[in-house]
């Protein structure tokens, strides 16, 4: 693959209504955390880059770590309500694994989510409950949403999983999908893969695991 302009995805709000104080040391520290990481971060920074006072960030949240999980759980909202607008029509798996894989690939190679995943990488081993929140807000709730769009392909005769479980496939898919363009973004973070090279890349992997698991009239030859 070779190297384009890197892609960007907005968060959207958290639980936090927009221009409420909570939203706003939230935003804040979503700046620092992404700026400087977890470690170097500090709630002094948070503060003074959200304009209010020490004690209007405990107010809300009690501590660094408290922040951060609040970031990695609106980052991770945003995120899921992407992939949650996408619903399955009986007969077109393929469209739909095409519109989850494109969606997919647009999160974890915007800046937020190589970012956020950087971070996570980094920290999980001093801090593994902030990178199972990670997992779990995250890849896990994405892969179960794929996982109920198999079951939907299940019944309408597209694929046949036999003995692997619908978690197990969805993890497969996920997998292949972010594999070899994460990989690439993440050692080469001043670029993304192209569109065209990305619109490849779904393909093969939809061949791969519709050849893998496709009804024979789905299968492609």
């Amino acid at each position: 693959m070779g190297l384009a302009k890197k892609r960007h995805l907005s968060i959207l709000p958290p639980e936090e209504l927009p221009g409420t104080k909570a939203y706003t040391v939230l935003r804040a520290a979503r700046k620092i955390f992404f700026m400087h990481g977890f470690s170097a971060a500090t709630t002094d920074m948070i503060q003074r880059e959200a304009g209010v006072s020490k004690s209007t960030v405990y107010a809300y949240y009690a501590n660094k770590e408290a922040l951060f999980v609040a970031v990695v759980q609106a980052e991770c909202w945003a995120f899921q309500e992407t992939i949650r607008a996408i619903k399955f029509s009986p007969g077109k798996l393929r469209e739909t694994l095409s519109a989850l894989a494109h969606t997919y690939l647009d999160i974890v190679l915007s800046e937020p989510g190589s970012y956020l995943y950087r971070i996570i990488v980094a920290e999980g081993i001093r801090f593994p409950a902030l990178a199972s929140t990670f997992y779990m807000a995250g890849p896990h709730v994405i892969a179960a949403m794929v996982a109920e769009h198999l079951a939907s392909a299940v019944t309408s005769g597209e694929v046949d999983l036999g003995d692997v479980e619908l978690d197990e496939a969805a993890n497969v898919f996920v997998n292949l999908v972010r594999s070899e363009p994460q990989l690439l973004y993440l050692t080469h973070p001043d670029a993304a893969p192209s569109s065209q090279q990305i619109d490849r890349w779904v393909k093969v992997v939809i061949d791969t695991f519709m050849r893998a698991y496709g009804c024979s009239c789905y299968r492609i030859s």
